[in-house]
């Protein structure tokens, strides 16, 4: 667990400093969650989460990041956001364009008081993905 929280704060302090530092870093999914918004505008029901091992790569030198699925799913970064910190969340947020030239936000939040655990959103305007990932 200790080294979880480690390779988590360093994570972070990379992706703090990634315009002096710009390196490669691997995570591995464990699973995953989709959410879609209805005809209505609305947003409906994470479904629950299924099984996968994918590697998602965000590749500072090339201002990108690549979820490794059976579609590669390539984002490039536009904007690197700041770390926002809270009791309960820790988040670095990405303004992205997807390989379709579709804008998205991608978030890396560790959840504190879950034991760190890390999820990684791609948020569209219609559309959520949320992977579990670790490094």
């Amino acid at each position: 667990m200790k080294a979880l929280k480690t390779l988590a704060l360093l994570f972070f302090i990379f992706l703090g400093t990634q315009q002096t530092f710009a390196q490669k870093y691997r995570f591995k999914t464990s699973s995953y969650s989709v959410m879609e918004k209805g005809a209505k505008g609305k947003w409906g029901k994470w479904s629950d989460f299924k099984d996968t091992n994918l590697i998602i790569t965000l590749d500072g030198d090339k201002n990108r990041i690549v979820v490794n699925s059976q579609q590669t799913q390539l984002y490039n970064i536009e904007v690197y956001g700041t770390t926002i910190e809270n009791e309960t969340d820790k988040t670095m947020t990405f303004n992205c364009v997807d390989n379709a030239g579709d804008r998205c936000i991608i978030e890396v939040i560790t959840r504190k008081n879950q034991d760190d655990r890390i999820q990684f959103y791609i948020n569209y305007p219609d559309l959520k993905i949320v992977y579990n990932i670790y490094p």
